[in-house]
């Protein structure tokens, strides 16, 4: 690359950079992170654990935010300082390393940008994701067991904390459902874009021989909530079953009647709990998770109100998102997005970046420019 072509693409860099830091506005975190350090030095923050729990999590996240966006603006400027000395010294090896370091710029600004899209009103939260397997048998549950795989990998992948809080297993191969939380900044955000219906096609390798078999498996994608006090319900509102954990685990697994399952009576909704040690970390879990459905539900149902209103409805909830093909071309593809990857085998391994990244663009663009 010519040293003109360096000072164009750094250039552009910066003018990127200038826009990603407005919109996220430096100065704000930057107070944050102020205050947040305060109250974690203050001398009686751990007489309430839950409390500082919070705030230690929220000032490590909000340091991570600033780190990297204060990293990026320095890593530009080392560039800058690199094609300069390159050019002094006619170092065609320090040139070369220049170009690697400006590839990898690129990313991590378009990594930056994509979160400038998270503007939601949950987006900044951390996520529970609950994945259900559908129709398809032995392979729609071995299928549902991939994806929490794949989730879990991502998030591993990203440095992100990850508690698994409830499994189903079937009774064949794989699992029921599976519910797990991702504990990150814009966790929700980012992954809200991979709730729907998920479909596998592939040789079955519990079938026929050579028979093709498609399978599918639905995920579910809630705001993990601060305070769960959204929604009130009544407790004649909930009946509370509490049984022993199944599946394998610790030397506590099965030994007490610990997993706890809530019913919601009026709406039908169940969410059951079965990781934490005790009976009443796993039912504060639960209610948790039941707040934030409930209160979700009211939301979907009061935006499904302005649209019929309007004339406009859409039935998306179930809709398949993305079809994964392990046959004859090996393929995943997003049916959004259009966005493709031809090694399924490193997706189910966690590398889904691009296809949040274009289902994040592609859900901004959508709101931007609605279809009537």
């Amino acid at each position: 690359m010519l040293i003109s072509e360096f000072a164009e693409e750094i250039r552009a860099l910066r003018a990127t950079y200038a826009s990603i830091e407005s919109v996220s506005d430096i100065e704000r975190i930057r107070a944050d992170v102020a205050d947040l350090s305060d109250k974690a030095g203050a001398p009686d923050l751990w007489d309430d654990p839950d409390a500082a729990q919070k705030v230690t999590s929220k000032l490590s996240h909000r340091q991570a935010e600033l780190r990297r966006l204060e990293g990026t603006a320095a890593r530009i400027d080392d560039l800058e300082v690199m094609v300069e000395l390159a050019q002094e010294e006619d170092d065609e090896d320090t040139l070369a390393e220049a170009e690697k370091e400006l590839a990898s710029l690129k990313k991590s600004l378009s990594d930056l940008e994509v979160v400038t899209l998270l503007s939601g009103e949950y987006d900044e939260r951390a996520a529970v994701v609950t994945i259900r397997s559908g129709a398809g048998g032995d392979d729609a549950t071995d299928f549902a067991e991939m994806l929490l795989r794949m989730y879990l990998r991502w998030a591993e992948r990203r440095g992100y904390s990850t508690k698994v809080m409830d499994t189903s297993y079937a009774e064949g191969a794989g699992i029921k459902s599976a519910t797990f939380e991702v504990d990150a900044p814009y966790a929700y955000g980012t992954l809200s874009v991979e709730a729907g219906t998920h479909r596998l096609a592939r040789i079955s390798p519990f079938g026929s021989a050579d028979k093709r078999q498609t399978s599918f498996a639905a995920v579910e994608v809630l705001p993990l909530m601060e305070e769960a006090q959204e929604v009130e319900i009544p407790e004649n509102d909930i009946r509370v079953d509490v049984f022993r954990s199944s599946g394998p685990g610790g030397q506590s697994v099965n030994t007490t009647d610990s997993a706890v399952r809530l019913t919601h009576l009026p709406t039908g909704i169940v969410v059951s709990m079965q990781n934490e040690k005790s009976q009443i970390q796993n039912r504060a879990a639960a209610m948790r998770v039941l707040q934030t459905r409930l209160l979700l539900q009211q939301q979907e149902e009061d935006a499904a109100k302005k649209k019929e209103l309007a004339g406009n409805i859409t039935a998306s909830w179930g809709d398949q998102i993305r079809s994964y093909f392990l046959y004859g071309q090996q393929l995943v593809k997003d049916l959004r997005t259009g966005y493709e990857v031809g090694n399924p085998s490193v997706v189910f391994d966690g590398d889904i970046d691009g296809l949040i990244d274009a289902g994040i663009r592609w859900r901004a663009g959508e709101r931007t420019n609605p279809t009537s």
